[in-house]
């Protein structure tokens, strides 16, 4: 049994009896509401659809009116009909595909399909955050959201209040168009699309080329391979969008795409422009030089901080360089080490990750510690479920987790690699990897412990001392594959003395 009820306006009987009709709809009453659609049904032949493959049972009712109606189908063919107190609607659909076996063992697992219904049920909530849902599965409530006073306390009920302090939220409004976004601060980036949602005159639906004017706001400060969230909350004049190009309505068409999304590629990278010229105000001063008594006679070492000269969104820091190390910084992440032979390019991250990625495979080395202060988690009801599914997985990892009730997890340890890592953004990732599934060649266990490694990982900006470098090459060395990270980047590249005397022309 699948129950959904409402109460709303309803519908009276002629409605009721005509909307399992192929093609009909009691959304419009005249033939101009085609080109000014403001509700969200799908098409006309999805009811129809649905009772011809179950035993379906609606009961609806217009407020006021003195009885309601209630008919009952099976297979496609009207069963009964008769009068009921009713105000709203509730439809239920019993035995789906009862007759069309065929079909049924297309189905999924029903865990599988659950996490489809929540994904949903999460969608609607945002999309119409002054509406209060609630989702109940095996007689247990699943999702309970409240009606709220706008998308930012209803993203703050399905993620919770820390994952919505790391967004940017800005709007804009131009003719005939209106923007509403929580976006990634530029810190903020994930190795998934799990968080992305668009939705146009409160319509959830996917579009390609809104999407990308978001990715493009973001140029030159995200990370390869790395995606930003981003909610999109749209209101545009209905026709000027057609969204009848797909049959689940979840793609649109826009009169004139180019201007949306310019509209919105400005606004977001204005938004991401002014966050990260807050963050950087705080370096906008080079302190004095650093001296130690191992620096005489040599350059000062100063503070990887933004000049006062330099554009307060540089990405390009100054960086700490002592000559009498045996390596020097390229760049953020690439370090060129001189030994016997020749020349030796490392990305410390990516020997880093391969470090981090075998000790967390094989569960070695992880120096697991208490948390003095346990932290608590929230995250969307679906990732919540598949993590509490996998605790033991995470406890192969050092991660001492337990259900807290309301979507959220107590976190009672961690590695010491990831004590100041954002726990909720590693959990998130996680959980998105374990609803996606891995490729063949891969199992969860090894597709989790590389997500993992990149969180806990050195990252760009961080300069390690030689001491430090020293320990990370010893390390990998020890490491089954040390020329390769999880995700199959080279961690180092060498040129021997000839390769170097070829590229500068010399015999």
């Amino acid at each position: 049994l699948i129950r959904v009820s409402d109460n709303g306006v309803g519908m009276d009987r002629e409605d009721a009896l005509l909307c399992f009709k192929r093609h009909a709809t009691s959304k419009l009453s005249d033939e101009k509401d085609l080109f000014n659609i403001k509700t969200l049904g799908f098409r006309g032949e999805a009811l129809p659809s649905i009772a011809s493959v179950s035993k379906l049972k609606i009961i609806t009712g217009r407020k006021g009116d003195p009885s309601g109606i209630s008919v009952e189908m099976a297979g496609g063919e009207v069963r009964e009909v008769k009068d009921s107190p009713s105000a709203g609607t509730s439809v239920e659909v019993r035995d789906l595909f009862f007759n069309t076996p065929a079909r049924k063992k297309f189905l999924k697992s029903n865990s599988t399909e659950l996490s489809h219904i929540i994904d949903t049920v999460t969608k609607e909530a945002l999309s119409h955050w002054k509406t209060g849902f609630v989702l109940a599965s095996d007689n247990k409530e699943t999702i309970n959201l409240s009606p709220s006073s706008g998308p930012k306390e209803c993203i703050m009920q399905v993620y919770g209040a820390d994952f919505l302090s790391r967004l940017i939220e800005t709007g804009a409004e131009a003719e005939g168009l209106k923007m509403r976004a929580y976006v990634s601060k530029s810190d903020n980036f994930r190795s998934t699309r799990s968080h992305q949602l668009i939705f146009i005159n409160n319509r959830p639906v996917k579009d390609q080329s809104l999407a990308h004017a978001v990715y493009s706001a973001y140029e030159g400060i995200i990370p390869r391979d790395k995606h930003p969230i981003f909610f999109l909350f749209i209101d545009i004049d209905p026709a000027k969008v057609d969204v009848n190009v797909h049959p689940t309505k979840r793609e649109v068409r826009f009169e004139d795409k180019e201007s949306a999304y310019r509209f919105i590629n400005r606004h977001i990278k204005e938004a991401v422009r002014d966050d990260r010229t807050r963050h950087t105000k705080q370096f906008a001063e080079m302190p004095e030089p650093v001296h130690s008594e191992t620096d005489r006679g040599t350059f000062p070492t100063y503070t990887p901080l933004v000049s006062q000269q330099a554009s307060a969104l540089s990405e390009n820091l100054e960086l700490p360089y002592r000559p009498s190390l045996p390596f020097i910084y390229l760049g953020d992440t690439f370090i060129a080490l001189s030994g016997k032979g020749g020349l030796t390019l490392i990305d410390h991250h990516a020997v880093h990750e391969r470090v981090l990625y075998e000790r967390f495979l094989n569960g070695i080395s992880l120096d697991c510690h208490p948390l003095l202060f346990p932290r608590q988690v929230k995250l969307s009801h679906k990732e919540y479920r598949v993590v509490l599914e996998n605790l033991p997985i995470l406890d192969s990892f050092g991660i001492e987790a337990a259900d807290f009730g309301h979507e959220t997890l107590i976190i009672r340890s961690l590695p010491c690699v990831l004590q100041d890592a954002d726990i909720g953004a590693i959990l998130s990732d996680m959980a998105s990897c374990m609803l996606g599934g891995t490729s063949p060649d891969k199992s969860l266990k090894e597709a989790l412990a590389a997500r993992i490694a990149c969180h806990g990982s050195v990252r760009g900006k961080t300069i390690l001392n030689q001491e430090e470098l020293s320990a990370l090459l010893g390390d990998l060395e020890q490491t089954e594959y040390p020329d390769q990270c999880p995700h199959g980047r080279p961690t180092r590249v060498f040129f021997s003395l000839d390769e170097l005397k070829k590229i500068f022309r010399r015999k």
